[in-house]
């Protein structure tokens, strides 16, 4: 250490000082655990983690809100005449069967809108190296239009335009700060 208070100590590599509470024969664990940590960081910055858990997250929430769903749909008077000749045990294993088959496709869809609209956000974002209501609205259009883009260019301006609103109503919302007037 030098005298001259003004001036930043230099430590060499690995002898940097410790925290408080961690000694001397912890500092292997320690700066293992440091760099985990970072690893981890990094990955949960990138892109491709971003889009695989906005995807994943998406799948299980539309698989959920097709379970959630599919307990209705079974109370319609139409549908027990038409399994009326089947056994308990056949009528259960045909509306689990397609309760599996609804909840696949209401969470893959849920799970590609997701996807999509993360990666794009995430890609804008770092070409950008901004975090403002910008990049959402973008995303949102340009996902949007994806999703739309087997009806036509009208359909897919639209519904980039829908999804677009969509997403910076959803962003200023979930930005938006409380008042501490509570």
């Amino acid at each position: 250490m030098s005298a001259n208070p003004l001036l930043t100590p230099i430590f060499p590599a690995g002898k940097e000082p410790l925290p408080p509470g961690v000694t001397e024969e912890e500092r292997d664990a320690y700066l293992q655990g440091k760099k985990y940590q970072e690893y981890m960081a990094m990955g949960a910055e990138s892109c491709v983690a971003k889009t695989m858990l906005a995807g994943g997250m998406g799948f299980g929430i539309g698989a959920f809100f097709s379970l959630m769903s599919a307990s209705f749909a079974y109370e319609d008077p139409l549908l027990r005449q038409t399994t009326g000749n089947l056994s308990r045990t056949q009528k259960a294993s045909e509306i689990f069967k397609d309760m599996g088959k609804g909840m696949w496709r209401s969470g893959k869809g849920f799970g590609k809108v997701g996807a999509l609209f993360a990666g794009i956000e995430c890609v804008i974002e770092s070409y950008r190296a901004k975090n403002d209501i910008v990049n959402p609205v973008v995303a949102g259009f340009l996902a949007g239009g994806v999703l739309a883009r087997n009806a036509g260019p009208k359909a897919a301006f639209g519904g980039g335009i829908a999804f677009a609103a969509f997403s910076a109503a959803i962003d200023l919302f979930m930005k938006h700060e409380s008042s501490d007037e509570d």
